[in-house]
């Protein structure tokens, strides 16, 4: 058995480059293997084109590996944030993976022969959270852990004081989104089935062909009525041109890579919906697709003689229309401007705690009307906003908890529906067809957005089995989030009373708006509680409670129990920190705070040691979980600003704090006879690293690239203190 630790993109992506031999280093006194396994956006394209680049330059499919890996009983997978690529994300890693001489097509957004199509095909593989469904094959277990939330009463964040005369609010369809237009089947037997499309004419097309369908599992179907989405950003812009708020769109145009670019794509095209029109022609010929964003339509621009009349009329529309929220105030960087910019469960989190506002063109906060087209999960930030107005600003200090147990295995529900979204090419209805019966059936306009969703039985029971274990062992309230008035939530509801009443067992079921208000209640009377979710409210639940309770999402223990056995550690839900990556470029000074990292390696350390019965394992686990509150408790956390402590300085902070406490424990004596000459090198020559630490900072650096870092140049930045490499060195040594 060995452990292993990914290699993703951006800011964890860096820090790996100082942590990992730390890691190595450290668990090598123990026998521990830790291999690595590159699944970053860069190496994902790389494995894909293989066959095209020259032999020094291919890679293995790593995800293809970990895929097989996570099937396995003895799994232990140490997982950081990786992109979930948008479009446009995905096109500037291929343009920079080609400068770099890597022979690789160019995404084509209109494919013109069977090649482009492939191409296409291949690429599609890529976008958006490929990663996550195939290597998520158990159920999600995130909280936060007693030294963290302990630390975090005590230190807590500025809550930005909530003012009852808010005008903001959230806004979501009445009607025509997915939510209201929902159906839903219980499978009694294990089948084949296709997905077709009827036109209006009566010609049936097999969208996808060759569906398993398993026993027991639930089995919905939806679709956006796109004609009711424009009406419904129409009334929006109006609204906030007549009550002076800034209109912000908040989707998940990364994870749901097919649908929501294309509601991104809606909003753009109303709210511009005069640039489209008057030069319809020119964009066409432009290849300019508002799916994309802004962003794309100005640099596309730059290549017509039209350009200073479409920018006029740009700025005149900017002007004139609804104010949008920015992105970046300072660049001019709208909410229009990228679909990956403004994730959901991240900005709509971010804007609730910082007084439900966001922020104009000149960099001002201002009240904002938050557009979440779709009903399913508006209505939990609904039920924030509500709490914030009925009981003042939340304070960090008293609060309780909220962890998550989210059904995820097996590609559950929305997050496993890409493959199963279809666009309507006509009028006519979608059909969802097994044995010649027909399970599920749409009928729908043209444009309009279908999907397919599934629910395995046995993720489903081991989902509900883990939320009711996770409720007996805390001794919290637990809460399933289940609508009545859901289609698929119904069939799921009768489920778990069945499971619950086996078990004996009494846990509330509300609807997801009333579970979120009976959350805060619980919370701000400083209890846990914890929230028992299907897949898309895990990733929305698992950012908002952590960034109302600790300011970031990124200091979560997040352990997938697989249902083969193994397991998989997450290094919280941070994202990947784009922001923090320019900072380091232009300062030399990474403020992404490991903390996820330090709690994923402990909790694999703890699972290695049971499974194997290995003893150094555990006391290397007990020791760092130890080092970890120490950490905590002397604020060793990286600083924001350059020149101060950062992220390469924290690891070496954790590495002093757990070699001290590995020289100290006696269950262990070769580990604290090892460690005890280590823990006072480390100590004695603390000042000299700190000083290489914040001495190579200030100045601008060179990373050879950003979606494919030069490692030798990445390793030289972000291992800058010799001491302290050196004695790392020391202890990786036989």
């Amino acid at each position: 058995m060995h452990i292993t630790y990914t290699l993703t993109d951006e800011s964890p992506a860096l820090a790996t480059y100082s942590f990992l031999p730390i890691v190595r280093a450290f668990l090598s006194r123990a026998h521990i293997r830790v291999e690595s396994s590159d699944i970053s956006l860069s190496g994902r394209i790389i494995a894909e084109f293989s066959e095209g680049l020259r032999e020094e330059q291919r890679c293995e499919n790593a995800l293809a590996n970990l895929g097989k890996l996570v099937e396995k009983a003895d799994a232990n997978l140490i997982k950081t944030p990786n992109i979930s690529a948008s479009i446009p994300q995905l096109k500037a890693a291929i343009k920079e993976l080609q400068e770099k001489g890597y022979v690789l097509p160019n995404y084509p957004d209109e494919p013109k022969n069977e090649e482009e199509i492939q191409v296409k095909s291949r690429y599609q593989k890529i976008l958006g959270s490929a990663v996550n469904p195939v290597l998520r094959q158990g159920n999600s277990d995130r909280r936060s852990t007693r030294a963290v939330k302990d630390y975090a009463r005590s230190n807590p964040y500025k809550f930005a004081e909530f003012s009852p005369a808010s005008k903001s609010l959230i806004s979501y369809m009445k009607g025509g989104d997915f939510f209201s237009n929902e159906k839903a089947v219980l499978i009694e037997d294990e089948t084949m089935a296709h997905i077709e499309f009827e036109s209006e004419g009566g010609e049936v097309e097999i969208l996808k062909d060759k569906i398993k369908l398993e026993k027991n599992e639930i089995l919905d179907a939806s679709f956006m009525d796109v004609q009711k989405l424009q009406e419904f950003y129409a009334d929006q812009i109006e609204l906030c041109k007549k009550e002076g708020l800034l209109l912000s769109l908040h989707l998940k145009a990364t994870m749901m890579k097919v649908s929501d670019p294309i509601i991104f794509g809606y909003a753009v095209k109303v709210y511009f919906r005069e640039l489209f029109e008057e030069f319809k022609e020119e964009f066409e010929r432009l290849g300019i697709n508002a799916n994309n964003g802004i962003s794309e339509l100005l640099s596309k621009i730059e290549n017509s003689t039209k350009k200073a009349e479409i920018l006029k009329k740009y700025q005149s529309i900017l002007e004139n229309s609804a104010e949008l929220s920015m992105v970046n105030s300072d660049k001019g960087i709208t909410n229009l401007h990228v679909p990956s910019d403004v994730i959901v469960d991240a900005s709509m989190p971010a804007m609730l705690k910082n007084a439900a506002k966001l922020w104009d063109k000149k960099g001002a906060e201002r009240d904002t009307n938050a557009l979440i087209p779709d009903k399913t999960y508006a209505t939990i930030y609904e039920a924030v906003l509500e709490d914030l107005h009925q009981n003042g600003t939340l304070d960090p200090a008293r609060l309780g908890s909220v962890s998550n147990v989210g059904l995820m295995a097996k590609k559950a529900q929305e997050y496993g529906s890409h493959d199963k979204t279809f666009i309507a090419k006509s009028k006519g209805k979608f059909r969802v067809v097994a044995a010649g019966k027909i399970l599920l059936e749409h009928s729908v306009n043209r444009g309009d957005i279908y999907r397919v969703n599934e629910a395995k039985f046995d993720a489903a029971i081991n989902w509900i089995h883990l939320g009711i274990e996770r409720a007996d062992l805390s001794g919290s309230e637990a809460i399933f989030w289940l609508d009545e008035n859901r289609a698929s939530d119904r069939l799921m509801i009768n489920l778990v009373r069945k499971t619950l009443k086996e078990k004996g067992k009494n846990i509330a079921i509300l609807a997801p708006k009333d579970a979120c208000l009976k959350s805060l209640a619980l919370i701000r009377a400083g209890r846990d509680v914890i929230s028992i979710t299907g897949n898309v409210l895990r990733d929305y639940l698992t950012d908002l409670f952590p960034i109302l309770e600790l300011g970031t999402s990124a200091k979560m223990l997040s352990i997938v129990p697989m249902l083969k056995g193994g397991a998989m550690f997450e290094t919280g839900a941070g994202g990947s920190a784009p922001k923090q990556v320019e900072q380091l470029v232009e300062e030399n000074h990474l403020r992404w705070d490991s903390l996820g990292e330090f709690l994923a390696l402990q909790a694999s350390l703890e699972f290695y040691a049971n499974k194997r019965s290995s003893n150094k394992a555990r006391v290397l686990a007990d020791c760092l979980d130890e080092a970890i509150a120490q950490w905590l408790e002397e604020n060793k956390a990286p600083s924001r600003k350059v020149g101060e402590d950062d992220n390469r300085t924290s690891h070496f902070y954790l590495a002093l704090y757990w070699a001290n406490h590995l020289a100290r424990q006696a269950s262990d004596v070769e580990l604290q006879s090892f460690f005890k000459d280590i823990a006072l090198e480390l100590s004695s020559h603390e000042e000299k690293i700190r000083a290489e630490f914040n001495g190579a900072q200030g100045v601008r650096v060179d990373l050879g690239g950003y979606y494919k870092f030069d490692d030798e140049k990445a390793d030289k930045i972000m291992r800058p203190s010799a001491s302290f490499n050196a004695i790392i060195e020391k202890i990786g040594k036989r």
